[in-house]
C-alpha cells in the first residue's frame, strides 16, 4: 500500500471517530459551535474516503486510453472537496443564525469541553502526519486533506474558547458568533482547494522559479544553440516538461542524444522529490520562426 493510500485510510478512521464523538455531544448539548465542528468532521470523513478512491485511480499506469495517466483525478477531487466544504460552511452559518433567532440554550458544557480537548490533540497529530506525507509524495489530495484538518485545529480551538466563555458568562450569543465565524472560515479555506484544482485542470505552468531553473539547465550546455516551445505542467504526482533544443546541423545524433540526457538529469536534480516526465525534441536548426502554428508562437512571446 502506498503512503498516499495509507494516509487517507488513517485520516478517514480518525474523522469517523471524531464525528461520532462530536455529533453525540453536539446534539445532546445544543451547542451550535460543537455541532459545526461535528458536521465539519462528517464532511472530512467522506472527503478522506473519496480521496482514497481518487488516489487509487490516479496511481494507475498510463494505457492506450489514458496516455498521460489519470493524475488529474486528484485535481478533480480537490475541486469537489472545496465545493462540498463551501456548502457545509453555508449550512453551518444557517444553523448559527437559526440558534440566534430561536434563542436555544447549550447544555452539557463540561462534557463538551473534554470532547473538544481530545479532538484538538488528535487533530493536531493528524495534521502533522498528513503534512509529512504531502511533502514526501507531492500529492495534491493529501495536501488538501492536511488543509482540511488544519482548519479543524482552528475550529476546535475556537469551539473550546466559545464553550469556556459560555460556561463563565452564560451568554449564548458567544456560541452563535463563534459558530458563524467557523462557518465563514471554512468557506474561506475552501477557496484554495478549488483554485489550485482548477489551475491543474487547466494545465497551468510550473512556478516561475522552477521554470527559470529549467532554462538554466538548458543554457548550461554550450552545444545547445537555443530552444523553444518550453512547456511545463503538473498532473497528480507527475511533473511534465516538453522542449525543443536546437543544435548545430553538423552534430551527430549520438552527441545530441548525450546532451539531451545531461539536460534531463539536470532538470531532475532541480527537485529530486518530483516524478519528472521529460520529453525533449532535437532540432538541427531553429525552425521556430518558420513554424506556422500560431499557438506555438504565442507561447514563446
Amino acid at each position: 500500500m502506498t503512503l498516499q493510500k495509507k494516509a487517507t485510510l488513517i485520516s478517514s478512521s480518525v474523522a469517523a471517530l471524531l464525528t461520532l464523538i462530536k455529533l453525540a455531544v453536539g446534539i445532546a448539548s445544543g451547542s451550535v459551535a460543537v455541532l459545526a465542528s461535528a458536521i465539519d468532521s462528517v464532511l472530512d470523513m467522506f472527503v478522506s474516503i473519496f480521496n482514497y478512491f481518487a488516489i487509487s485511480n490516479s496511481e494507475k499506469p498510463a494505457d492506450k486510453n489514458f496516455n498521460y495517466g489519470r493524475g488529474k483525478i486528484e485535481a478533480i477531487a480537490s475541486v469537489l472537496e472545496g465545493s462540498i466544504i463551501t456548502i457545509s460552511g453555508l449550512f453551518l452559518l444557517y444553523q448559527a443564525i437559526q440558534k440566534a433567532i430561536n434563542g436555544e440554550v447549550s447544555t452539557y458544557i463540561e462534557v463538551s469541553l473534554i470532547v473538544m480537548i481530545i479532538s484538538l490533540i488528535i487533530t493536531i497529530w493528524l495534521v502533522l502526519y498528513l503534512n509529512k506525507i504531502a511533502k514526501i509524495t507531492k500529492s495534491m489530495v493529501i495536501k488538501a486533506d492536511a488543509l482540511h484538518y488544519k482548519t479543524d485545529v482552528y475550529t476546535n480551538i475556537s469551539v473550546l474558547i466559545s464553550l469556556i466563555l459560555v460556561n463563565l458568562t452564560g451568554y449564548e450569543l458567544i456560541d452563535v458568533i463563534v459558530g458563524a465565524g467557523i462557518s465563514l472560515f471554512i468557506i474561506y479555506s475552501s477557496y484554495e482547494l478549488i483554485h489550485d484544482g482548477i489551475l491543474i485542470l487547466l494545465d497551468k505552468a510550473l512556478d516561475e522559479e522552477i521554470v527559470n531553473d529549467i532554462v538554466k539547465a538548458i543554457n548550461s550546455e554550450e552545444v545547445v544553440n537555443t530552444f523553444h516551445l518550453l512547456k511545463t505542467r503538473e498532473s497528480g504526482n507527475k511533473t511534465f516538461v516538453e522542449v525543443h533544443l536546437v543544435f548545430n546541423c553538423v552534430i551527430t545524433l549520438v552527441s545530441a542524444h548525450e546532451v539531451t540526457n545531461r539536460v534531463e538529469n539536470k532538470i531532475r536534480n532541480i527537485d529530486k522529490s518530483r516524478n519528472w516526465i521529460i520529453n525533449i525534441h532535437m532540432d538541427p536548426y531553429d525552425d521556430f520562426e518558420t513554424n506556422d502554428n500560431i499557438e506555438d508562437k504565442i507561447l514563446n512571446k
